[in-house]
């Protein structure tokens, strides 16, 4: 007897124009939330796509930078010509903004999208936006002073990741290491370890230390009878040995030079030294030669004088520790 019933028995005929239609009629009732799981998942990739293109982009900047000067790690580039330190920071900090950037647009159409899906009206939206972003627009505009200036701040090359800036803002000045430039704040740790988070359109002056070079000033004060020849030809010829080591040699720019006699007092005379260093070494540069100087002296036989002293004449300081202190008197018309 040949089977007749659909599904059964062994070569059984099977319906499978209802099977797919079941699947096609799931896929219609559902289709919302696919294309909305679809949306999701393409920002989701896109994101990715572009954080690895800027992610690489970055690096391939950085090594070749790198490579051009023959070091292994970004530290090194301290010794290295300015420009291809400036190239390094500029880069990494593009890298950041161009990654937050991709991120609140991706974010944006994506939300956008979703709302289509879920059958709002997109168009009304838009003009729901506009009346409310014109509604709050007084209040947003110092978000929008942030962004943009933090724009500016980036392709102007102000500041950078890595940089030691003074920043004056209206809140008050902030000095440290820059961390992290996003579009609307700014971070830089200071010496103490903590993170200040500064908005960029509260950022009225900056001052950058890590751009071009600077410059180390010792201003040493020796006595008013010293040999002033003597003292500055000690200090000169310390300061030559130490940009001649080398330890010290990459990092200085220009040969040491002394400035002459920055102030004339009754007890010392302030000689300047100065010397061209390269950004990131000018503090350490000038703890050692201040040793260097305060050894090279002390072999001179010169003693630095103390400026802090207070002389007071034609009165006897035991004099005055006897006298007996004035009784306040209240005035007349006073209720005391």
């Amino acid at each position: 007897m040949r089977a007749t019933e659909t599904g059964t028995g062994t070569g059984a005929n099977v319906d499978w124009t209802a099977g797919w239609q079941g699947i096609i009629e799931f896929f219609i009732t559902y289709e919302p939330a696919f294309r909305i799981v679809g949306v999701i998942v393409g920002a989701a990739v896109l994101r990715w796509v572009l954080g690895v293109i800027i992610r690489r982009v970055v690096d391939r900047v950085v090594s070749g930078v790198k490579k051009s000067q023959n070091v292994e790690n970004t530290v090194e580039l301290s010794a290295a010509p300015l420009m291809a330190v400036r190239v390094v920071q500029r880069t990494r900090t593009m890298g950041t903004v161009l990654n937050n950037l991709a991120t609140w647009t991706i974010v944006s159409v994506a939300f956008v999208l979703v709302l289509g899906e879920l059958n709002f009206s997109v168009t009304a939206l838009i003009a729901s936006a506009g009346i409310l972003g014109a509604a709050l627009g007084f209040g947003a505009q110092n978000v929008v002073k942030d962004m943009l200036n933090g724009l500016f701040i980036v392709f102007e090359d102000q500041l950078g990741v890595g940089d030691i800036v003074e920043l004056q803002s209206t809140q008050g000045p902030v000095s440290g290491v820059v961390e992290t430039v996003g579009v609307r704040v700014t971070q830089v740790r200071d010496v103490h370890g903590t993170l200040w988070f500064v908005r960029n359109g509260e950022i009225v002056t900056v001052g950058n230390k890590s751009q071009g070079w600077a410059r180390v000033i010792i201003d040493l004060p020796a006595p008013y009878t010293s040999d002033v020849d003597a003292v500055q030809e000690v200090m000169l010829r310390t300061a030559n040995e130490l940009a001649a080591e080398p330890e010290y040699r990459r990092k200085v720019l220009e040969k040491p030079e002394i400035w002459g006699i920055e102030s004339i007092s009754a007890e010392a005379l302030v000689i300047r030294l100065v010397m061209k260093v390269r950004t990131a070494d000018q503090f350490d540069i000038a703890r050692v030669l201040r040793l260097r100087l305060k050894l090279a002296l002390d072999q001179l036989g010169v003693a630095v004088p103390s400026l802090n002293r207070i002389v007071m004449d034609g009165i006897d300081a035991r004099e005055v520790a006897r006298r007996p202190a004035k009784p306040v008197t209240p005035p007349e018309d006073s209720d005391l």
